[in-house]
């Protein structure tokens, strides 16, 4: 009943997951949330996370940015990085993470979605029929309140954590610190 919800990998952050991995995986897209799962929600973006897009481009990946935020927005944290995007995505409907696969010009099973709200970003990738990796939500040092539907999520997370079946499934994607 809420396998629906369960992402395919749970991982700390966008700087947890092994991209060189993907790719070796058949992967050849990745769409990301913008809020909290690459920044802090309102950000700019980092001088870590323009790198990081340019290390997974010069792999052979290509990043969509699939966000509910305006154009504006979009555009304000695009400033130093070269992606597609699609922006008032209204996810987690369907139609526009469809849209960004056919704009990527790849398959559904050649691309992997990363978010880190499961009711909108997991949920809507799910329904999809693309692979969905959970990042663990972007907070700021000594922030401790999390709304109502953080703490649902939380609760289905801990459903997850407790079914093994589900876990996993993109096998071998998590970065070792070696």
């Amino acid at each position: 009943m809420f396998r629906i919800f369960y992402p395919y990998e749970y991982v700390d952050s966008v700087f947890s997951i092994d991209y060189n991995e993907l790719y070796n995986k058949g992967y050849r897209g990745i769409i990301f949330d913008i809020d909290n799962t690459l920044v802090h929600h309102g950000d700019d973006s980092t001088k870590e996370i323009d790198e990081l897009f340019k290390r997974i481009q010069k792999i052979g990946l290509i990043t969509f940015l699939l966000s509910n935020n305006d154009e504006k927005r979009v555009k304000r944290f695009l400033k130093n990085i070269d992606s597609l995007y699609l922006c008032d995505a209204q996810k987690p409907k369907t139609e526009n993470y469809l849209k960004a696969v056919e704009m990527m010009n790849i398959t559904k099973k050649e691309t992997l979605f990363v978010g880190d709200q499961i009711f909108t970003d997991i949920l809507g990738a799910n329904r999809s029929g693309i692979a969905s990796v959970l990042v663990e939500y972007i907070k700021i040092d000594g922030e401790t309140k999390i709304g109502k539907r953080r703490q649902l999520e939380n609760i289905v997370l801990k459903m997850y954590l407790k079914n093994r079946k589900y876990q996993h499934r993109l096998g071998g994607i998590v970065r070792r610190n070696t």
